[in-house]
């Protein structure tokens, strides 16, 4: 994975993001809110053309579903995108917010 393709995770305390920085400053994002200690809320994933097709949306997802994991938190996943994967992915079940 070269330093382009590289997850970026942004806190800015009650919010953050996850990013991923291509060629020319172009970015691919996806937003998060906290609630509490123990949950977030995926709220929404951006992915530029430049990037269609590369699987970095659901790389976006699947980082937040780590470190969430990592971290005993849950996720609600807001985003129709983050949704998506949620549904496509069961094994994510145990981070899910129910």
């Amino acid at each position: 994975m070269t330093d382009e393709n590289r997850i970026e995770r942004e806190d800015n305390g009650a919010k953050g993001r996850y990013v991923v920085k291509g060629p020319d400053g172009i970015e691919a994002e996806m937003t998060f809110t906290k609630v509490g200690d123990h949950q977030l809320i995926i709220d929404h994933t951006e992915v530029p053309d430049a990037f269609r097709g590369q699987g970095v949306g659901a790389r976006l997802v699947t980082r937040a579903v780590e470190d969430a994991r990592a971290a005993g938190k849950t996720i609600i996943p807001l985003c129709p995108f983050a949704a998506a994967q949620f549904r496509r992915h069961p094994e994510w079940a145990d981070v899910l917010k129910k």
